[in-house]
Parts: C-alpha cells; structure tokens; sequence
C-alpha cells in the first residue's frame, strides 16, 4: 500500500508563491474533477486497498532549516514503520528532507530526477534550503548512490560544473532520449518536477521553460522503468498559475501512475 502525504510548504521559492496550495488541489481532482481512479497499466486505485491519505504536514512557522527537520522527522517516522511515501508539494526544496529520510532508511538509493532545472545550485539567494538546490544539499552528504535528471533545458555553467563534481547523469531536452531508461538502478525514489513538461502541457508552474517534455512523454517513461521503485514525489505544481486546472489534473495523473509503480 502506497501513502499518501501532503508537504504544503513554498517559503524556498525563488520566484512565486503558490506550490503551498498544490497538494489540496490535487485531490480534489479525485472528487471535482474529471478523472477517475483509473490508471493505465493498473488498477482502479481504492483508498484503503492500494493507498491511505495521511493529510497534510503542519508547519508552526516559515522558517527553511525548521521545515527541513519537520518534514525529514515525519517521513522518517513514517519510513520506520514501513511504510512507502508519495508526496505532494510543495516547492522542490521540500524534496531534500523527503530523500534524506529515505536515504537513511534504504541502503543504496538511486533517485530519478525529472525537471528542467538541476535545483543543483551552490547557494542560491543566500538560502541554503532554496528549492534550488536541494539536489546540492544530498550530494554534498553523499547519500546518493546516484542521481539521473531528465528534462534539463536552463543549464548554467554552475551547474555543469556542480553536475561534473557530483557525478549526475543528466539527459537535456537539446538531445533528449530515452536511453538512461535502461541504466537506472533500483531501490529507485523518483522526483516529479512538474516545470520538467513543457508550458503547453503544464501551465501552473511558478517557472515556465518552454522546450519541455510532453505529458504522454514523461507517462510513457514512467511505465517503462523496471526496477523496484520505493518513494517517490510530485513537486513545484502552483495553482496560482493553473487555468481551469488543467495542471492539477497532469498531476494528478502523474500521482496516479506513481502510485501504481509503487504498488
């Protein structure tokens, strides 16, 4: 059984506000929205049967490094009692403590990254806990027994070199292909950036990068990878952007088909 958390939490956000309200709407394109609980390689997914909602964390205050321990000592609890986690953002920073929990827990951890950006920065606005650079933070401990990202299309040179110092494969949309499908390696936690499809297919994103991946794409590539995948999350959605929640309604099919991965 898959559980489900909630982390609605966007202080890291470097540009807009908004990923806070995401996980909330969501779900409610279980209920208000057009989709089912249909999937397409698995079953009709049943609140009891295949997944539990355990709501949404509580933040006492904005504050980045306190958020950090409140969501790594939920998830570590939740780990504990062997449980496997898909999270909804949220910002991207609120990956880092997610991993972290899970890298701790699970011997040898590869993650799948899918995301226009690298979030690999150094230290972005002075914050070390920004949405972009969580990826930095797992690195420089040395949690990771690898990382892939897929879907990189705003490269700096900061982060080629971060990327070189780290030992990241990254597959950029300028020759992109599905090849690093056949090299992932299990236990595998994957991390969905929903600015990783491209504007047309996701609006509600705080950050648009045209040149993304299609939604029938980033399925496609879900339903292909073969190895054991233990956690995973769904981040960076803002329904502050959305128009008629067509966002909402990616991400949901995105928890969805997660979901069934993790079964």
């Amino acid at each position: 059984m898959v559980h489900l958390l909630g982390i609605p939490y966007d202080a890291n956000s470097s540009f807009l506000r908004g990923p806070a309200y995401a996980p909330a709407r969501i779900r409610l394109m279980g209920s208000e929205g057009s989709a089912n609980f249909g999937t397409e390689n698995g079953p009709d997914l049943a609140e009891g049967t295949h997944f539990t909602d355990l709501g949404d964390l509580a933040f006492e205050d904005s504050s980045p490094e306190k958020a950090h321990h409140t969501i790594k000592n939920a998830v570590a609890g939740q780990l504990a009692q062997g449980r496997r986690l898909l999270c909804l953002g949220g910002d991207h920073s609120t990956s880092g403590p997610v991993i972290e929990a899970h890298a701790e827990a699970i011997e040898s951890l590869h993650v799948l990254q899918f995301d226009a950006h690298t979030d690999l920065y150094n230290n972005f606005d002075n914050n070390p806990y920004s949405h972009a650079s969580p990826f930095a933070r797992l690195m420089e401990k040395g949690l990771l027994k690898s990382l892939t990202q897929v879907g990189l299309r705003t490269l700096t040179a900061h982060q080629r070199e971060q990327a070189q110092r780290f030992g990241v494969k990254m597959v950029e949309m300028k020759e992109f292909s599905t090849d690093f499908l056949t090299g992932l390696q299990g236990p595998l936690y994957i991390s969905f950036d929903m600015d990783v499809l491209d504007p047309a297919f996701a609006p509600g994103v705080s950050h648009h990068e045209p040149g993304g991946i299609s939604t029938r794409q980033a399925l496609d590539m879900l339903h292909q990878i073969k190895v054991p995948v233990v956690g995973a999350d769904v981040m960076e959605y803002n329904p502050v952007r959305d128009t008629h929640n067509l966002t909402a309604m990616v991400a949901w099919k995105m928890m969805k088909e997660l979901m069934v991965k993790m079964l």
